[in-house]
């Protein structure tokens, strides 16, 4: 059996890879820690409940597991809260990460597939964002990832550790078969807030900032289904296990969607109206991110086909409707 340790396996996204990595012939092992993450979203291979933090606990789970790869998505991922308690970042996402790195090394693990994000580029106005635009994060949860990036490429030269990285945009949406979902607590992300809101959970959804150089004055982001997603990260191991080497992708569609153009398109999947108040805006946040890139079209033959906005509402207002988890 080929195993793959998926760090954050119990969270939204890492529970989404388990799912793509059984349906692709492997052998996910979550470890977490289930800070953020959910035990009920451990459904397609071993749960080990342990700390990145913990070196001994990590290599005793290499050692009985034996992977062939490393499939890394657990961190703190709040740009608010980073802006507040940096050192809680630098902490979790860079020391633990750092742990993980040098326990994968020491099993013998040669391919690490890393989950990072758009966040490390920072504020590019009107730029659609590709691997060679230069990363300057403005928060210190993108200060973070760019750091485990360098940490990856210091490992890769000193102890050939082949890594993919993949820099994503907003994942949005849900299993289409309501299996895992998106779920939060606290919630922060704007669909399942979104869908709070029109389903009476929450009082109205906050959009923060209306001020903004769009259109409509509110932020823009490129949208990009979490099914479509995993499925890079799949491509993204295959990619490695076959000796392509290191590279870098970033994960978007190429178009952006403005908060009231989210709103708008929710109305007419759900039918039903969403109560909005308006805000301040948020430390941290940009005005726009939009990806650039087909390198991953190109190179690792993905192909998106989920990744439309409507899509991505409906599946989420799916799970919304149907889907929970209890700690």
């Amino acid at each position: 059996m080929r195993h793959v340790l998926v760090t954050g396996g119990a969270g939204y996204i890492g529970s989404h890879a388990c799912k793509a990595l059984q349906q692709a012939g492997f052998v996910p092992v979550t470890y977490d820690n289930l800070c953020t993450g959910w035990e009920d979203a451990v459904k397609f291979g071993p749960f080990e409940d342990g700390d990145l933090l913990d070196r001994g606990r990590l290599d005793e789970v290499f050692a009985r597991y034996q992977p062939v790869a490393v499939m890394h998505f657990a961190a703190l991922s709040q740009v608010g809260e980073s802006m507040k308690e940096p050192g809680k970042y630098w902490l979790n996402n860079v020391g633990g990460s750092l742990n993980l790195i040098e326990a994968t090394v020491a099993a013998g693990c040669k391919n690490f597939v890393f989950s990072s994000t758009c966040a490390t580029y920072g504020e590019h106005d009107n730029v659609m964002l590709d691997e060679s635009i230069e990363q300057h994060p403005i928060n210190a949860y993108g200060s973070s990832k760019r750091a485990i990036e360098d940490m990856l490429k210091d490992f890769e030269g000193a102890n050939g550790l082949e890594h993919v990285i993949f820099r994503y945009f907003n994942v949005a949406g849900g299993d289409p078969d309501a299996e895992v979902g998106e779920f939060h607590q606290p919630e922060t992300h704007l669909i399942p807030l979104m869908l709070d809101a029109i389903d009476g959970k929450r009082d109205a959804l906050t959009i923060y900032g209306t001020n903004y150089d769009t259109p409509d004055g509110t932020c823009i982001r490129d949208y990009v289904h979490v099914c479509d997603l995993v499925d890079a990260h799949v491509l993204g191991l295959k990619w490695l296990m076959d000796g392509k080497g290191s590279s870098i992708f970033n994960l978007g569609t190429g178009s952006g969607f403005s908060v009231r153009e989210v709103i708008t398109h929710s109305r007419s999947v759900t039918n039903r109206d969403v109560p909005v108040t308006e805000g301040e805006r948020r430390p941290g946040d940009c005005t726009k991110l939009v990806s650039g890139s087909t390198r991953a079209e190109k190179e690792l033959g993905w192909m998106p086909t989920r990744s439309k906005l409507d899509i991505m509402i409906a599946d989420a207002w799916r799970w919304h409707q149907n889907g929970h988890y209890d700690k």
